[in-house]
Parts: structure tokens; sequence; C-alpha cells
């Protein structure tokens, strides 16, 4: 009974705790949005900066009578359709050659550098490569999505494949596992907690990369509409695509934040 208790006392303080985090947020963005729109009505153009009742107007402008560039639903399609090319193509390839780079310590070794390296290239750069390589097409902008997920997924295989114990390693082959099994049973769980929590965030950086390949140069897309409100000085277009952009990266987020919270159930096909 004082178990039931105490556990009851803790599930009420963690609801008062969230109650109370979670209101604070809400007044804090009240505070923001109100502010940005007395300011924007009595003491700075908006012109530059735009406000919020401007924001929501123009997107429902979108939604109910389409862009400039046609409907915002057809440029949402084709920003995904992309973004998920993309991911999965560098989701794959990234933990794929990670994991077997990582597990031979002299390719570990040599890469090592050039991973770091890579890693220090401006998005922007591979867009405009790419846009000259394969066109203004679908092609450049799911070359974009898909380097910036892999190289953040190979990554994270690379390291989490070299760090993995080499006692664990040696004992399992003296009991007798093959190369298969040790990399199945001890070499891809220890790498997968590394490898889903990047693909979390890698999840967005597919989106991104596809805006950015359209930003560089496209016929449609939300990166389109980026450029287009960026050369008509359209601030309120701006925010608007910022917002839609924003609103994609945290629902695609949504699923994999489920994986990142059991990596090795989700490896293995284990139970809970």
């Amino acid at each position: 009974a004082e178990d039931e208790l105490a556990a009851a006392r803790l599930r009420a303080a963690a609801l008062r705790r969230a109650l109370a985090v979670n209101g604070a947020r809400v007044l804090l963005v009240a505070a923001w949005l109100g502010s940005w729109e007395l300011a924007g009505r009595h003491w700075i153009d908006p012109f530059y900066t735009s406000m919020p009742s401007m924001i929501w107007s123009r997107l429902a402008q979108w939604f109910t009578d389409g862009t400039s560039q046609g409907p915002v639903w057809e440029q949402i399609s084709c920003t995904l359709r992309e973004a998920v090319a993309g991911f999965a193509l560098g989701a794959a390839g990234g933990a794929v050659l990670g994991v077997a780079l990582g597990r031979g310590r002299f390719p570990a070794d040599v890469c090592a550098p050039f991973v770091t390296a890579a890693g220090a290239i401006p998005r922007i750069v591979p867009a405009a490569l790419f846009v000259i390589w394969f066109g203004l097409g679908t092609r450049s902008k799911v070359a974009t999505a898909f380097a910036l997920v892999f190289l953040a997924v190979f990554v994270a295989a690379f390291q989490g494949a070299r760090e993995v114990d080499r006692n664990l390693v040696n004992n399992a082959r003296m009991l007798g596992a093959g190369r298969l099994q040790v990399l199945w049973t001890i070499v891809v769980p220890s790498a997968a907690a590394p490898i889903l929590a990047r693909l979390h965030s890698a999840s967005g950086l597919a989106i991104i990369g596809a805006v950015v390949g359209e930003y560089s140069g496209a016929d449609e897309g939300l990166g389109l509409l980026l450029h287009r409100a960026q050369d008509a000085s359209d601030s309120t277009g701006l925010y608007a695509v910022m917002l839609i952009i924003t609103a994609l990266v945290l629902l695609a987020g949504g699923p994999l934040r489920l994986l990142k919270r059991r990596p090795a159930r989700f490896v293995t096909g284990g139970g809970p």
C-alpha cells in the first residue's frame, strides 16, 4: 500500500510539472506573438518583419486559393517526395557503408579524417553542384537530400561500429560465433542506438536538403516558394514557408522518435 501511495504521489508530481512546463511554454509563445503583433502595428514597419496576423492570413490564402506557383499542397507534395526518396537512399547507404568501414580497424583509421572533412562542407555546396550535374528536375533535389542524410547516418554508423567492445567480440569468437553472427548479434545492435538517434535528425535533414535543392533551382516545391518570396522582398511569404517547413520537419521526426527509444528491440526483433 505504501509503495502504491508513493507511486501515485510521483505520478501526481510528474503531472503537475508537465502541466507547469507546458503552461509556461504556451504563455511564452503567446507573449512572443503578442509583442510581435503589437510591434508591427505600432513601432516597426511590417514590410520588413511582417506580423503573426499577416502570416496567418497568407497561410489561409495559400491553403484555400493556392500560391502563385499553384496549389500549396502540390508544392508540399513535391518537396516530400524528394525528401522521402533522399532519406531512404541515404539512410540505407549510410548505415551499411558506415558499419562496413567502421568494422575494419585499418579502413576506419584511413577514412576517419575524410569523414570529418566531409562533415565540414556547407550544405549549399553539394546542392549547387547537383543542379549543374542533374539539372533542375527531381534528381538534383533527391541527390541533395541523399547527401545530407547519407553523411549524417554514415558518421553515426561508422562511429558506432568502431566503438563496439572488442572484448565482447573476442569472447563471442572464442565461443564459436562466425563473422555474420558477430555482426548481427553484437555489432549491429551496438551501432543501432547512434544510427537510429541520427535518423531522427536525418529526417529533418532530408526535408532541408530537398528545400535547399529547390532553392538553388527548381520549377516547383517549397524551396521555390522561398526563393520567389525572397526575390519579391515578401517577408510574410518567407515566414509562411518557414512555418510549413518547420511543421513538416517536426511531423517527420515523430515516428523515428519511437524507434530511437528502443533501438536494440527494433533491430533484433526482440520482445519488450
